[in-house]
C-alpha cells in the first residue's frame, strides 16, 4: 500500500544511433531477442503522417523525461515485445530482474504480490518512477508499490531505466535510477486479446484486452481487465489482485489527446515479517509468523484476516500538439485516489498506547491485552506536468516541469480486544493528516557542436513543502529548495563508437518514516559517469563507470519499524564507485547472448556506532544492501521461426544488511537460472495468432534469500550496570523451482 503500509521493502551522423540495424528487425529475430537486457530496442509503434513527415506522437508523452544514445546518460530500453513472453502474472520488478545493476525481491517468494527493486544498491525509494511522465512514487514514503497496479505490464508499450541521477524528471529526485513507463499506443485497426496463465502455488492470471481501432481515422477506445491470484510460496502469502486500464484517444495530423483511467484493487495476506529462526530457515522455509497468536487453550493459531487491502485509481489527461516540424508541446493533468488499510492481530499490547484506560476485571487491573487493529490511509494526489520541445538540426531543447499536491489522512481503529471492553465500537486511537506539495521546472539542451562533439545541459529547480502532525512523526512543517544542475559531453568517434562523460547534482527530501526516527537532513549527491558505447550489426557493447558521492545519505539501517517499513539514518559522507558492462552479441543466425556485469564498492566513511554502550569509530563500512557484484545473462536460441528459448541467469554477490559490517547481518550470495520458452502460431482463422509461453523459475531448485533485515538493541537488564548490544537478523526466502505457463489469443 502506501506510507504506513509497507516497506521494502530497490544529419548523416544520426546513423550512429545505437538502435539495432534494420537487417535484424525481421520477425524471426525480434521474436528471439532475449528478455531483459540493456540497450534494447523499442518496439515499432503506429505513426501519424502529415504533409512534411511521419512521427510517433505517443513518444512525446515521455520525451521530456527520456534520453537517447546521444545523451551522456547510461540507460536500458525494454520493448513490449521483450516483455510479452514473461508476462505471466509476476510483478514488474520480476520482469526487470535481468537488467544491469538491478536486484529484485518478493515478500511472497514467487514474484506475485509485494515486490521491490533496487538499482546500484539504492532501494526502491530512490528509484524515481513515472507513468507517461506522471510521478508514481508515493509522496510520503517515496516508495513504489507495484502490487497496486497488477498486470500493468499488459498495458505498457515500453520502459526506459536510467541508472544514476539520470536526466531531470517529475516527482521525487532519483538517487539510484529513474524508471519511466509509456503505456500502450493507439491501434489503427480493431483488435482483441485473451490471455490466461497458470502455475505453481495455485497462481493464475486472466487478461482481456480490446481496441476499437481508429474510428473515422481519429478516435480509438481501448481497454483491459485483469485478475491475478496466487497462494504464494510463503505460507498464507496469498494475493487477490484485480486491475483495469481504459483509454480514449483522439489523433489528428498534429494533435494527440489521450484520456486514461486505470487502477487496481489488492488484497494480500501479510508476509513482510521474514523469518528469524535459523532452524525454521533451514527446515521450514515457508513459515510465516504474520498473524500468529496463542488461543485460550494454549494452541498456536494464525489470524485469518492478517491482510493488506488497498484500492488505487488513476486518471490522466494528455494533450500533445505539434505546431511545426520543430515545435511540440505536451500538457497533462492527473489525479490519483488511494484508500485502504491493513489489519493485524497484536499480542500483549500496552493499552495506554492505544488511548484505552486500564480496567479492573475480577479484581485484577488489566494494562495489556491482545487486540486486533486496522491502520488506514485515505489519500489524494493531483497536479499537472508540462513540456515544450524544440528540435532543429543541431539543437534539441526541452522546457518542462510540474506541480503536484498530496493529501493524506492516516487513522487507526481497534476492532477487538481479548481482555478489556473497548470505549466504543471500532475505537479510533489516532487520526492525523499530512500534505506535500512538489513544484519543479527544468530546461534541457542537447547541442551538436560538429560531426563529432555534442554537449548536454540540464538545469532543474525543485521546491518541496511537507506538513504532518502525527504522533509518530511529531509536528513537521518543512520546506526545501533544491537546485539540480547536470552537464555532459558526447564524442562520436566513428559510426560504431561514442564516448560520453556527465556530471549530475541531486538533492532529496526525507520521507515520512525518516521523521518518525528523528530529525533527518535532506540528502545530497554528486554523480559522475564515464561511458563508451559500441554498435555494429552483430555486436552492441556498453561500458559505464560511475562515482556517486553522497552527503547525509539516508542509508538503510537494516531494521524495520512496527509496520515493516525500513528505518534509515543519515550517514554523513559516503560513496558508490562502480563499473557496468553489458552487451548484445549475435552469434550466428540462431543464437543471441546478452550478458551484463556490475562490479562496485559502496562505502560509508568514518562510520560511528554505539556498541555495548561505547561509541566506536568503525572507519569505512559497507553500505547496507549494496552487493559488490551483480551479474546477469540471457542466452537465446531460435530453433524455428517464431520460437525462442531463453536461459536467464542472475547472480547477486554477498551483501550486508546493516552498516556495521557485522557477520550477523550478512546476506549470502545467490545465483538463479530461469528458462523461458515462447512460440507463436500465425493463423488465418478467427485468431491472428496464438502464443504459447512458459517460464520455469529457479530451474536448479536453489535455496536462497533475496532480502532481509538486521537489528540491534541494548540489553541492560540481565546484568545490572552493564550494557550488551544484541544483534539479530531475519530473511525472506524465495521459491525453489516453480513454473508459469500461458496462452494468448490475438484477434
Amino acid at each position: 500500500m502506501k506510507t504506513l503500509f509497507k516497506k521494502n521493502e530497490f544529419g548523416p551522423k544520426k546513423k550512429k544511433s545505437l538502435s539495432l540495424p534494420e537487417s535484424f528487425l525481421d520477425a524471426k529475430t525480434m521474436a528471439g531477442i532475449a528478455i531483459f537486457a540493456s540497450a534494447s530496442l523499442f518496439a515499432q509503434e503506429k505513426t501519424v503522417s502529415d504533409t512534411t513527415k511521419t512521427r510517433n506522437l505517443d513518444e512525446v508523452l515521455v520525451s521530456a523525461v527520456r534520453v537517447t544514445a546521444q545523451t551522456p546518460v547510461t540507460f536500458s530500453n525494454i520493448s513490449k515485445k521483450e516483455l510479452e513472453s514473461r508476462n505471466l502474472g509476476q510483478d514488474i520488478p520480476a520482469l526487470l530482474n535481468y537488467l544491469p545493476s538491478v536486484v529484485v525481491t518478493s515478500d511472497a517468494g514467487n514474484g506475485i504480490g509485494y515486490s521491490a527493486i533496487s538499482v546500484r544498491g539504492s532501494d526502491s525509494r530512490r528509484v524515481n518512477v513515472t507513468l507517461n511522465g506522471i510521478p508514481y512514487n508515493d509522496s510520503e514514503s517515496q516508495g513504489t508499490f507495484w502490487v497496486n497496479m497488477p498486470d500493468f505490464t499488459s498495458s505498457v508499450q515500453n520502459i526506459q531505466l536510467q541508472r544514476g541521477v539520470g536526466t531531470s524528471t517529475n516527482g521525487a529526485g532519483a538517487f539510484g535510477a529513474s524508471l519511466n513507463l509509456l503505456t500502450d499506443s493507439y491501434a489503427t485497426e480493431a483488435n482483441g486479446e485473451i490471455s490466461n496463465s497458470f502455475g505453481s502455488f495455485n497462481s493464475r492470471k486472466h487478461t482481456l484486452k480490446f481496441s476499437s481501432g481508429l474510428i473515422k481515422d481519429h478516435f480509438e477506445l481501448a481497454g483491459r481487465v485483469s485478475n491475478i491470484k496466487s497462494d504464494g510460496y510463503i505460507d498464507r502469502a496469498s494475493s487477490d489482485l484485480k486491475s483495469y486500464f481504459f483509454q480514449g484517444t483522439y489523433v489528428g495530423n498534429s494533435t494527440l489527446i489521450k484520456a486514461l483511467v486505470f487502477g487496481g484493487k489488492e488484497k494480500t495476506y501479510q508476509a513482510w515479517n521474514g523469518l528469524e529462526d535459523p532452524e525454521k530457515l533451514k527446515n521450514d522455509r515457508t513459515y510465516n509468523t504474520a498473524g500468529e497468536y496463542v488461543d485460550d487453550n494454549g494452541v498456536t493459531r494464525f489470524y485469518d484476516n492478517e491482510t493488506d487491502n488497498y484500492d488505487q485509481d488513476h486518471y490522466q489527461l494528455h494533450w500533445n500538439e505539434r505546431f511545426s516540424d520543430n515545435w511540440s508541446t505536451n500538457l497533462a493533468f492527473h489525479y490519483t485516489k488511494g484508500k485502504g488499510y491493513y489489519e493485524n492481530y497484536k499480542k500483549k499490547q500496552d493499552l495506554s498506547e492505544y488511548g484505552i484506560e486500564p480496567q479492573i476485571i475480577d479484581g485484577v487491573e488489566i494494562k495489556k491485552s491482545d487486540l486486533i487493529r486496522r491502520k488506514w490511509l485515505d489519500n489524494d494526489f493531483y497536479g499537472t506536468t508540462f513540456s515544450a520541445n524544440y528540435k532543429k538540426e543541431k539543437i534539441d531543447f526541452i522546457l518542462g516541469g510540474g506541480w503536484n499536491k498530496y493529501e493524506g489522512s492516516h487513522f487507526g481503529n481497534v476492532l477487538w480486544t481479548r481482555s478489556v471492553i473497548l470505549p466504543e465500537y471500532d475505537f479510533k486511537y489516532y487520526d492525523d493528516f499530512s500534505t506535500k506539495t512538489d513544484f519543479n521546472v527544468f530546461a534541457k539542451i542537447n547541442y551538436r557542436l560538429n560531426e563529432n562533439w555534442s554537449l548536454f545541459g540540464d538545469l532543474q529547480y525543485r521546491n518541496v513543502g511537507y506538513k504532518a502532525n502525527g504522533a509518530d512523526t511529531g509536528l513537521v512543517d518543512d520546506n526545501f529548495n533544491f537546485f539540480n544542475p547536470k552537464a555532459g559531453i558526447t564524442y562520436l568517434v566513428n559510426d560504431e563508437n561514442n564516448i560520453y562523460f556527465s556530471y549530475a547534482r541531486a538533492n532529496r527530501e526525507p520521507n515520512r518514516s525518516d521523521y518518525e526516527s528523528g530529525n533527518p537532513k535532506p540528502e545530497k549527491l554528486n554523480d559522475f559517469e564515464l561511458g563508451w558505447r559500441y554498435s555494429s550489426p552483430k555486436t552492441k557493447i556498453n561500458v559505464n563507470g560511475y562515482y556517486m558521492r553522497y552527503k547525509d545519505q539516508l542509508v538503510l539501517t537494516g531494521a524495520l519499524n512496527d509496520v515493516g517499513a525500513p528505518i534509515r539514518q543519515n550517514s554523513g559522507e559516503s560513496y558508490r564507485l562502480g563499473l557496468e558492462i553489458d552487451a548484445t552479441l549475435f552469434i550466428a543466425e540462431k543464437w543471441i547472448f546478452r550478458p551484463n556485469l556490475t562490479i562496485s564498492t559502496n562505502k560509508n566513511e568514518d562510520f560511528v556506532f554505539q556498541r555495548d554502550g561505547i561509541l566506536e569509530k568503525l572507519g569505512n563500512t559497507d553500505i547496507a544492501f549494496s552487493p559488490n557484484v551483480i551479474f546477469g545473462n540471457a542466452i537465446t536460441f531460435l530453433p524455428v521461426k517464431n520460437m525462442q528459448v531463453s536461459l536467464l541467469t542472475k547472480f547477486v554477490g554477498d551483501q550486508y544488511m546493516g552498516n556495521i559490517d557485522s557477520k550477523a547481518s550478512k546476506l549470502k550470495s545467490y545465483a538463479v537460472n530461469d528458462l523461458n520458452i515462447s512460440y507463436e502460431i500465425k493463423t488465418n482463422t478467427v485468431f491472428k495468432s496464438i502464443i504459447f509461453s512458459g517460464l520455469v523459475n529457479n530451474i536448479f531448485d536453489y535455496e536462497y534469500e533475496s532480502n532481509g533485515y538486521f537489528y540491534t538493541y541494548d540489553d541492560d537488564y540481565s546484568n545490572p550496570g552493564t550494557i550488551k548490544t544484541i544483534e539479530g537478523a531475519g530473511y525472506f526466502p524465495q521459491a525453489g523451482i516453480n513454473f508459469l505457463a500461458g496462452m494468448t489469443l490475438k484477434f
